[in-house]
């Protein structure tokens, strides 16, 4: 089981990680994608607001405490909100299950692999304190 996990965290960690980065330091040249009108202008309205910028940090710790094996929880809640965004974007945007879809599948693994972490927020009546 050591070795799926470590697999799966690599799997997420390092694409969160890379093009996160590549938001700010612009080192990878990726070419445009034809996306339909609607996900055009919902890509578009993020980058001009600059609530793009907030997810890119987001990516880029969360998939640096996910890679690093420290503090892989809270990787996972910085992470898992972004894959599933960019899941229901490559579903209801784009029209066609992508990346997303798999990036969120392996976040929820993830999320099952470290349940124990996790077994709080599932509290039916939690306690204060």
């Amino acid at each position: 089981m050591f070795w799926v996990v470590l697999v799966a965290r690599v799997l997420v960690g390092l694409p969160f990680f890379v093009i996160g980065l590549d938001h700010f330091l612009k080192f990878l040249t990726m070419p445009t994608p034809s996306l339909p009108e609607n996900a055009m202008t919902f890509a578009g309205v993020l980058g001009t607001t600059g609530y793009l910028h907030v997810v890119k940090v987001l990516e880029v710790v969360g998939g640096a405490l996910i890679l690093s094996g420290r503090l892989v929880p809270l990787g996972l809640v910085l992470i898992m909100p972004v894959a599933v965004n960019i899941a229901l974007f490559d579903i209801f945007l784009v029209g066609q299950p992508g990346l997303g879809v798999v990036l969120a599948a392996l976040c929820f693994f993830l999320v099952w692999a470290y349940r124990s972490h996790f077994a709080g927020v599932f509290a039916v009546k939690p306690k204060i304190g």
